[in-house]
């Protein structure tokens, strides 16, 4: 058992689950972890957002908010859950890295042939979330897809680093190996084969999130959070706030 501090104030105990024995005798279970989870809960009460706060563009409040979640120190502020589908409607999604964001959308690169690679290409349709718990926020992306220029995609391989680029060459993202060793070996060869420099496989490349929405939600206090979402509009955006 441990007793800490909650997020909202209260101490929190934890009681390891599993029958216990009471002094009279008597065997009780603990509640099971599950149990606990439901009672997991959190007061948010560190902004609001109005829309006299919103900056003209989705572009614009994206670079305020990003630049926060810099300053507070939010790890990785650029990670972000990628939801795709496949044509049959199975969804699948991960955590990647964005690596550019412009009034054209989202970017990130990866193995083409994965299976997010596959769905976004054959259903060019998806959704984002920049989950920065820290600052009780997370934006919240959907949009089509659309592959990134090859120039452009060659641009960001060479500013990798020599190491990751053998990593992206060398694995066969999604697809089932015998082991380890595959990779190691496989990265092996390649070294060997480029020493100084490994070129982009045509397999890898950049896709591109074109935004529909942009959704900006900031906790608030008794689960009336704040959701200012921008939606395109023919050649417009107009925001709409969402309830909670």
């Amino acid at each position: 058992m441990w007793s800490g501090p909650h997020p909202d104030g209260r101490t929190a105990v934890a009681v390891r689950a599993g029958p216990h024995v009471g002094e009279d005798g008597r065997v009780t279970v603990d509640p099971s972890p599950t149990v606990r989870m439901a009672d997991l809960r959190r007061a948010y009460a560190e902004h609001g957002l109005a829309e006299s706060d919103l900056a003209p563009t989705w572009l614009g409040q994206f670079h305020r908010w990003f630049a926060d979640a810099e300053a507070a120190g939010v790890a990785e502020p650029n990670a972000m859950v990628f939801a795709t589908a496949s044509p049959a409607a199975q969804p699948s999604l991960r955590t990647v890295l964005c690596k550019g964001v412009d009034q054209r959308g989202f970017t990130l690169y990866t193995n083409l042939g994965s299976r997010k690679g596959r769905d976004a290409l054959a259903n060019p349709q998806a959704s984002l979330l920049f989950p920065w718990h820290p600052l009780e926020r997370q934006v919240i992306v959907g949009g089509t897809v659309e592959r990134v220029d090859p120039a452009e995609a060659d641009a960001y391989w060479v500013s990798r680093p020599y190491g990751s680029r053998l990593g992206a060459a060398a694995s066969p993202q999604g697809q089932v190996i015998a082991s380890r060793r595959v990779l190691e070996d496989e990265r092996e060869r390649l070294a060997r084969e480029y020493p100084d420099d490994i070129p982009r496989p045509e397999g890898w490349g950049g896709l591109r999130v074109r935004p529909d929405t942009v959704e900006f939600w900031q906790g608030r206090a008794d689960r009336l959070h704040d959701r200012l979402s921008f939606r395109r509009d023919g050649d417009d955006w107009v925001v709409d706030r969402l309830a909670p």
